[in-house]
C-alpha cells in the first residue's frame, strides 16, 4: 500500500480536506477573537482611547504567557479544557479548539502591532470631531490598518497551517499526519515530497491572495 498511489490519492485528498477544515475554522474563530483581543490591548494602552493600565497589564501578561508555549505542549496542556468543551480529546474537532485558542493569542499581537503604527493625529482628529470610542475603532483604527492587517492574517494563515501539522498526534488527521504515517514511517519519501508540494501550493495561493487584497486595500 505504501507505494500504491491509486490507494494513497483518496487518503491524501481526505487529509487535504481535514487540514483546510482545521485551518479555516481556527482562522475564523481565532482570528475574530484575536482581533478583539488585539484591539483591547491597543485601546487600553497608556494614553489611548480607553486607557486602563490594569486591563492592559492583565491582557499583556496573559498573551505573553500563552504565546511562547510550544504548540504541541499547549495541545496537551489544554486537554482537560478541550474535553469539557468538545467532549473528546481525539479527532479533528478536538484539535480545532486548541488551534483556535493559540491562533487568537497569536493574532492579538499582530493586530496590536499594526494598530500601534497608526498616526495618532488621525485618532485625535476623530476625537476632536466628537466620535465615540467605538466609532473610532470601527471607522478609523481598523480601516487605517486594513492593508497591514491583511498581510498579518496571511502570515497567520501560514503559521496556523504549520501548527496543523501536529494534528496526527491526537488522531486529528491532516497533511502532517498523512506525511508521517504513509511517508516517514513507511520510508516512502515520495509521499513526503508530494505532501510538501501540496503545502507549498497552499501557501503560495494564500500569499498571492493576501498580497492582492492588501494592494486593493491600499488603493481604496
Amino acid at each position: 500500500m505504501n507505494r500504491d498511489w491509486s490507494t494513497l490519492w483518496p487518503i491524501l485528498w481526505e487529509a487535504f480536506g481535514q487540514t483546510l477544515q482545521m485551518v479555516s475554522i481556527a482562522l475564523l474563530t481565532g482570528g475574530v477573537a484575536g482581533l478583539a483581543l488585539g484591539i483591547a490591548l491597543y485601546v487600553t494602552r497608556r494614553g489611548n482611547l480607553l486607557d486602563n493600565r490594569w486591563v492592559f497589564g492583565v491582557l499583556n501578561v496573559l498573551v505573553n504567557i500563552v504565546r511562547p508555549i510550544p504548540f504541541i505542549i499547549f495541545v496537551t496542556l489544554l486537554g482537560p479544557v478541550t474535553l469539557q468543551v468538545v467532549g473528546t480529546t481525539l479527532g479533528t474537532e478536538a484539535f480545532i479548539f486548541p488551534l483556535s485558542v493559540m491562533t487568537a493569542f497569536g493574532t492579538s499581537r499582530i493586530v496590536e502591532q499594526n494598530l500601534v503604527g497608526i498616526d495618532p493625529g488621525v485618532i485625535e482628529a476623530a476625537r476632536a470631531m466628537g466620535a465615540s470610542s467605538w466609532r473610532i475603532i470601527t471607522t478609523v483604527l481598523v480601516p487605517e490598518a486594513l492593508a497591514p492587517l491583511i498581510l498579518g492574517y496571511t502570515f497567520l494563515f501560514i503559521a496556523v497551517l504549520d501548527m496543523s501539522a501536529v494534528a496526527g498526534l491526537i488522531g486529528g488527521g491532516g497533511l502532517g499526519d498523512f506525511a508521517i504515517r504513509y511517508g516517514y514511517q513507511r520510508y516512502n519519501w515520495g509521499v513526503v515530497i508530494v505532501t510538501v508540494l501540496v503545502i507549498i501550493a497552499i501557501v503560495q495561493v494564500a500569499q498571492l491572495l493576501g498580497n492582492w487584497l492588501a494592494r486593493k486595500a491600499l488603493h481604496r
